[in-house]
């Protein structure tokens, strides 16, 4: 008989479908489930904050105790499922630390008192497995706000019931650190000897996740692009140095898509349905996309959509600065988002006026389904993308990404190839005006001249695997290798 796979208990600050605010919160809701499917017993953790609703939650008869500065922290124990799945969700329920209406900082301001929230988190996590008689063989933890068990695991539990309980962390984003002061660090009851250079001290603060990084058995990132990136200078966020000391310990992983909400054949939110072998659904699709948006119904403009942050990191401005150049070329925009005030108010102020270009200022889920099932082409011109969703949306749906070659979008796109007909869709290396200009007009070339090879390209990125089973295979290997490390 093949071994047991390693038990994991899955550490997050957020997890879908119960609170999220990024991928990390698609993540932690879907990976467990494909892990499970897989023979893994696995399990998570997160704060219940007062945003998500009891309805339907278990209580644990027993508070749960976890050691916190002087003393102890109290919290209730609530558990429940992932939708569809047998996977347990324990919630750790401390309103003075999560009953605040936000999940990390109030809007616009910061919490002082994250790492007391985080640490609890960090800390509390362990306790649960106590708790629960359930002592797992790794802990998967997630970005700096769990970034602090693997400190805890190597520290103030390395000789009790988890001496050889492995600990993964994987980066969704090296750019989100929080950094505390050196005396908070009495919070955690982390040995003061953990405030050196080659753990947490960072420019003499505490950096959970750097010591995370020093102290975690194996590292993941989501993308093989982006753990090569966050090895320079440029693409570090400050911590090139530690990733690289720790490289051969640092993996790769594309994230997935849940394939069943993202599917052109069933989708509720489309007009119309469409497959790769049928793509008269999508046309149907465009044209009702364009009526919703006002725009002139043609189908012989291509039509161009993002769906996304109004960010820095998602190259917003340099979408901005190019947006009239870009309209020139006789090709329609359709743009949903939300973000920096000022892109807000001159995207709305430009959807008013003439008939190529609307924006959808906000979220709406409906409406991001039926951009990326109408649009020709997928506009996605990030600075850094550790690794991204949408582009892989997009090819579900026939819609050809036109990316930056940069963290997940280099590795989930093929850039075309006019020569061989080969690709999935178009790439720029350079974040300029010009080079942003430049490859939407040979995208909107290649819809108009070429239109059998751009047919031929809907078709390929349809059916390019992007689902959670290819990524849980990975993990899997992963956590055998960080578990025969500690066995």
């Amino acid at each position: 008989m093949p071994p047991t796979p390693p038990s994991v208990l899955f550490a997050v600050s957020e997890c879908a479908p119960f609170v999220k605010a990024g991928g990390l919160g698609d993540v932690a809701g879907a990976l467990p489930v494909a892990l499970a499917a897989l023979g893994h017993d696995v399990r998570v953790v997160m704060p219940r904050y007062d945003v998500v609703p009891l309805y339907g939650m278990q209580m644990h008869p027993a508070p749960l105790a976890v050691p916190l500065g002087a003393g102890e922290a109290w919290c209730a124990v609530y558990e429940t499922r992932l939708p569809g799945s047998d996977v347990p969700v324990y919630m750790l329920d401390h309103h003075g630390l999560f009953g605040r209406g936000y999940l990390y900082d109030p809007p616009g301001s910061y919490a002082h008192d994250n790492l007391a929230r985080f640490a609890f988190l960090s800390r509390g996590a362990l306790q649960l497995c106590k708790h629960l008689g359930w002592i797992p063989d790794v802990v998967h933890v997630h970005d700096w706000p769990t970034a602090l068990v693997p400190v805890l695991l190597n520290t103030v539990e390395r000789a009790g019931p988890f001496a050889k309980t492995a600990s993964v962390l994987t980066i969704h984003n090296l750019a989100h650190q929080s950094k505390f002061p050196a005396h908070d660090l009495a919070l955690t009851q982390i040995p003061a000897s953990e405030m050196r250079a080659d753990s947490l001290e960072d420019f003499g603060g505490i950096n959970p996740l750097k010591g995370g990084l020093y102290h975690a058995t194996k590292i993941t990132t989501v993308s093989p692009t982006y753990a090569k990136e966050i090895r320079t200078p440029e693409g570090g966020a400050g911590l090139h140095q530690v990733l690289d000391f720790r490289g051969a310990d640092l993996i790769g992983i594309l994230n997935g898509i849940d394939e069943s909400v993202w599917d052109p054949r069933t989708d509720p939110h489309v007009a119309a349905h469409f497959d790769p072998d049928d793509l008269s659904g999508k046309a149907l699709c465009k044209a009702a996309l364009q009526r919703e948006l006002g725009l002139p119904v043609r189908a012989d403009v291509p039509l161009f959509g993002s769906v996304g942050r109004l960010s820095f990191q998602k190259g917003t401005d340099v979408l901005l600065a190019a947006i009239h150049r870009i309209l020139e070329l006789d090709i329609q925009m359709a743009l949903l988002g939300s973000g920096d005030p000022t892109t807000e108010r001159v995207l709305d102020s430009l959807s008013r006026r003439g008939d190529r270009f609307r924006a959808y200022v906000g979220f709406h889920e409906g409406v991001a389904h039926r951009i990326e099932a109408g649009a020709d082409v997928f506009v996605m011109p990030s600075r850094f993308e550790p690794c991204g969703l949408n582009q892989m949306y997009s090819q579900r749906y026939g819609t050809l990404p036109l990316v930056r070659a940069t963290g997940g979008l280099e590795d989930t796109v093929v850039n075309y190839d006019a020569v061989t007909g080969e690709g999935t869709g178009f790439k720029l290396h350079d974040l300029t005006e010009d080079a942003l200009v430049d490859t939407i007009a040979w995208a909107a070339a290649t819809y108009r001249d070429s239109p059998d090879a751009f047919r031929t390209m809907q078709r390929r990125a349809m059916r390019q695997p992007f689902g959670w089973d290819r990524a849980a295979a990975q993990y899997a290997d992963v956590y055998r290798w960080a578990h025969d490390l500690k066995a």
